[in-house]
Parts: structure tokens; C-alpha cells; sequence
């Protein structure tokens, strides 16, 4: 079964309440996951962000969507209970219950006024039915970065020999190879053995060294090329290496490289790309945001 979104989750919950107890979301979380028969990679499927896992992040807005229209009432953080008006919901037993059906409640109707003025004043917010807000805003950033990469990409693709060894040297440095940049820029582009392009540093103190295979590729990588890495590898009685291209892998590539002594570690355009990101080589920060939530500690420690 797929995880519910939170307007399906939020009968199941109100029923999970209905019983006038305070209950814990911890609580929640774990009925409602049994009730949709949740397997445990379902239970544990994080957003984007890896903050917070999807399935708690829906209960969490069911709850919230249900306490804004007064169906349940926040108790302390983390903890719910029912309240007479979700009791005389239960009643009736509704099939469903959604953002439509909570429109009948003028508190929900005001909060979803806030909402919409939210959303005229940046219309860039607001995704598909049933999605959570930080669904929404995660979304919208992973597809910011995806546009991002495929555009660095291609910059990749289109730049010089030279730039892109600048690229591989400064983006090894960065994860923490090579030493210093002026180190690691002496030693790639240094070897001379067909199929090897250029040696690095493992750590800074030097202790083992890493090959490097770099091309600017369209075509996909096939095994035999990977292979031909391996046996140059070979006879530098190397351990390591590192095949980057700008192009993919085809699967007998990655294959072959598992399973050779040799430890060879394959990186595609798109992985070279997302690794630039990550360590914001040839892109600069455009804006920052910070999601912020309630401190607990600052409340409780009156």
C-alpha cells in the first residue's frame, strides 16, 4: 500500500482520539501505520530533506488541518485529544473527512482565508491535493536543484579540457582529497600510463594515493573502457581509482566494477553535477531559507 496522504489519514486518526484520552502523535503514528498496513521501508520513507519521515509528516498536518476546524485540541506539544465537536462529527460517520468537509467549520474557513493570502502573495507556493506545506516547499526544491544540475551539466559538457580538470581537482579537494588545491592540482594531469589521467592524494598526510580516469563524454561508458581503467590500475599495483565522466555508466559497467578486487568507484554526469552542489562548485547561493518549529525547552523551562 502507498502512504496515505493527510486528508485520508484524518478520519482514522479522529477515530484513534475518539475515545477523550490525550494521546501522543508517537502513539498515533504507530496505529495509523498498522491500520494502512504500512510496510517498515513505508514507515521509515523520509522527505527529501531526511528530517522527518513522510508518513509522520501527514499525521502531523492531519492533526493540525483537525485542530484548526476544532475537531481536536492540542493538549501540550506532541499530545491530542478529542473535543466535543470532533465527538458529534464521529456521530454522524462520515465516509471521508478532507479539506472540503472541514470548509462547514468557520475556524477552518478563516485559516484556509490566511492560507490563500499566503498564496497570492507567492504564488510559487502550493502544490497538489492532499500534499503537506513542507511537501510542497521540499518538492519545489528538489525540482530547483534538479533544474540546476541539468544546466551545470551541460556547462560541464561544454567546457574546455582544462576547466574541466580545474572542476575534478577542486571538487576532490573539497571532499577532503588531495591535500591542498595546490597540491592536488600538481598531481592530476602528472601521469602518463594509457588509461590513468591524473593521481591524488587519499588523505592529506599522503598515506595511500587514488587514480583518476576523467572524460567529457556524450556516449555511455561501457565495460570496456572501465576495464581497461582496471588493468592500468593493475600495473601501478594500485587499489583505488575513480572512473568521473559526464556522460552515464551502462549496467555492465557497474557490474564488472563490483566485482574486481580493484576498488573502482563509478561517478555519472548527474552524480558529478549533484556533487558540485553539495559542495558549491561553480554555482553560488541565490537565497537562503530556514524552517524553523516551536522550542519546547523555551516553554518548559519557566
Amino acid at each position: 500500500m502507498a502512504i496515505p496522504d493527510y486528508e485520508s489519514i484524518m478520519l482514522p486518526l479522529l477515530e484513534f482520539a475518539s475515545d477523550g484520552k490525550e494521546h501522543s502523535l508517537r502513539e498515533a503514528l504507530d496505529f495509523l501505520a498498522d491500520q494502512f498496513r504500512l510496510s517498515e521501508k513505508e514507515r521509515r520513507e523520509l522527505l527529501p530533506s531526511g528530517q522527518q519521515s513522510i508518513f509522520h509528516n501527514r499525521v502531523g498536518w492531519a492533526a493540525t488541518y483537525m485542530k484548526k476546524a476544532g475537531l481536536l485540541a492540542s493538549t501540550r506539544r506532541g499530545h491530542v485529544r478529542v473535543v466535543d465537536r470532533g465527538l458529534e462529527v464521529l456521530a454522524k460517520h462520515p465516509s471521508r473527512i478532507d479539506a472540503h468537509f472541514l470548509k462547514q467549520f468557520p475556524e477552518f474557513i478563516e485559516f484556509q482565508s490566511l492560507k490563500r493570502e499566503k498564496a497570492r502573495e507567492e504564488p510559487h507556493i502550493g502544490g497538489p491535493e492532499g500534499e503537506t506545506p513542507e511537501e510542497t516547499l521540499e518538492n519545489a526544491f528538489q525540482s530547483l536543484r534538479q533544474n540546476l544540475a541539468n544546466d551545470l551539466l551541460q556547462q560541464i559538457r561544454n567546457s574546455s579540457p582544462r576547466l574541466f580538470e580545474k572542476i575534478v581537482v577542486e571538487l576532490l579537494v573539497s571532499m577532503g582529497y588531495g591535500g591542498s588545491l595546490k597540491d592536488a592540482g600538481e598531481a592530476v594531469g602528472k601521469a602518463g600510463d594509457e588509461g590513468i589521467d591524473g593521481i591524488i592524494k587519499e588523505d592529506r598526510l599522503g598515506l595511500d594515493v587514488i587514480y583518476i580516469q576523467a572524460k567529457r563524454w556524450e556516449n555511455t561508458v561501457g565495460r570496456p573502457e572501465v576495464q581497461k581503467f582496471a588493468g592500468a590500475l593493475q600495473g601501478q599495483r594500485a587499489r583505488k581509482g575513480i572512473f568521473i565522466t559526464t556522460s552515464d555508466f551502462s549496467k555492465e559497467a557497474h557490474d564488472y566494477a563490483t566485482r574486481i578486487d580493484t576498488r573502482i568507484v563509478l561517478i555519472d554526469g548527474e552524480q558529478l553535477a549533484q556533487f558540485m552542489i553539495d559542495h558549491n562548485i561553480g554555482v553560488t547561493t541565490a537565497a537562503s531559507y530556514e524552517l524553523k518549529r516551536i522550542d519546547s525547552d523555551y516553554f518548559s523551562g519557566e
